[in-house]
């Protein structure tokens, strides 16, 4: 079966992209004898999977799957299950330039051999990427994402976002926003760009749609200046003189700049208000100090300066929003002060991926599972060396 890949890309590139896992279903059951095929998606909240061809499959079928479809797609590898009747399942990660979308689900007559399992990958590999292009055309697979209704501040949010994980030989980079469904102002924004990786993270100011309205000016004023080749300073200033002159002082965007020499492992810095970065270095966490300088929009022709700071291989760092350190549940001492670090200690064996969502579940669990009172950003950034390959950022 040395052209299944090409029989299901060729497939999908001819299908309605509302329909791309029925075209799927068609040529994967065609090009691997399968006998049933399932696309699970990874909701906003990344709390579970999905179906998509048969949403209204009973519960019992669905948990049957889910938490061996949970497994792939923590670890974003292939996982067979044998049945008694000697069928397999064959559980693939649905992941493009290290973004996870889902999980494919192809059941199969008996168990494949490694041929056929890298096949099933490759045709993964095709169908993540004709998902995450269909996603501009129809709506299908974002109903599929959403548990419960968003807001429109968080539709707003969602929409602005470049993804929620990205994979380069060099780095692995992960980010998740809270409250998933109701999110305001709070956000982040990347681009890889040759050797250059811009990371920004904004602390929104204000609630509801104004907030997701003054966030959105914000990251689109930073990426004109980035696309146009302006350095993180231009990106900075621009931004800031476009909210000044809408908002003539009265509304101001704290935010953290980010340019991450990949080269290198330099990373240089815009500390234009209350964002922070920490470290994970072996077992310890350590805040970067930088000089904090005034939010974006304060003061009209704010001028920032650059600080730099040196990341090794294995190093770790995160970047929160006020919303995770400084929160304060039920009179507690805040998150940042002691709970933070043990929760990010506690993802040293995990990969970015799953560290953001850690991270997320432990202040909630801060907050004993009550809502959460301030939007929440996690963004964290795994720095492998310029020197590593790995086959992830690829899939």
């Amino acid at each position: 079966m040395p052209d299944a890949a090409g029989q299901v890309s060729r497939a999908l590139r001819v299908a309605p992209p509302d329909q791309l896992v029925e075209a799927a279903d068609r040529a994967i059951r065609a090009a691997l004898g399968a006998s049933r095929t399932e696309v699970f998606i990874a909701d906003y909240r990344f709390s579970g999977l999905w179906p998509v061809l048969d949403p209204e499959v009973p519960d019992a079928g669905f948990l049957s799957c889910h938490g061996v479809a949970q497994r792939c797609f923590s670890s974003q590898r292939p996982v067979l299950d044998a049945g008694e009747d000697g069928r397999c399942r064959a559980y693939l990660p649905l992941s493009v330039w290290g973004e996870r979308l889902g999980v494919l689900l192809v059941e199969l007559p008996a168990q494949p051999d490694p041929a056929a399992v890298e096949a099933a990958r490759d045709i993964a590999g095709e169908l993540a990427v004709a998902l995450r292009a269909a996603d501009r055309e129809t709506d299908r697979y974002r109903r599929a994402r959403r548990r419960e209704r968003l807001s429109m501040a968080a539709e707003m949010q969602w929409d602005l976002l470049p993804g929620r994980s990205v994979a380069h030989h060099a780095f692995l980079l992960a980010g998740q926003l809270e409250p998933a469904y109701t999110v305001g102002g709070d956000h982040f924004d990347w681009s890889v760009d040759g050797d250059r990786l811009t990371v920004t993270v904004l602390n929104g100011a204000g609630n509801g749609l104004a907030a997701a309205l003054l966030t959105a000016v914000t990251v689109n004023a930073m990426r004109n200046a980035r696309r146009s080749g302006g350095s993180l300073v231009e990106q900075a200033e621009l931004a800031s003189d476009t909210i000044f002159y809408q908002h003539r002082g009265s509304r101001h965007v704290a935010t953290l700049l980010l340019e991450l020499d990949t080269r290198r492992g330099v990373v240089k810095a815009v500390d234009a208000g209350s964002p922070h970065v920490l470290r994970l270095r072996g077992g310890t966490v350590t805040p970067i100090a930088l000089e904090q300088q005034l939010p974006l929009g304060m003061f009209a022709e704010t001028r920032y300066d650059v600080q730099e700071f040196a990341v090794e291989p294995g190093d770790r760092l995160f970047v929160v929003s006020d919303g995770v350190y400084a929160a304060e549940p039920g009179g507690q001492e805040p998150y940042g002060d002691r709970a933070m670090a043990r929760s990010m200690r506690s993802t040293r064996l995990q990969p970015a991926t799953e560290a953001v969502g850690t991270v997320m579940r432990e202040l909630h669990a801060y907050h004993v599972d009550a809502d959460l009172r301030d939007d929440a950003v996690v963004v964290c950034l795994d720095w492998r060396g310029s020197g590593r390959v790995d086959d992830e950022c690829g899939r």
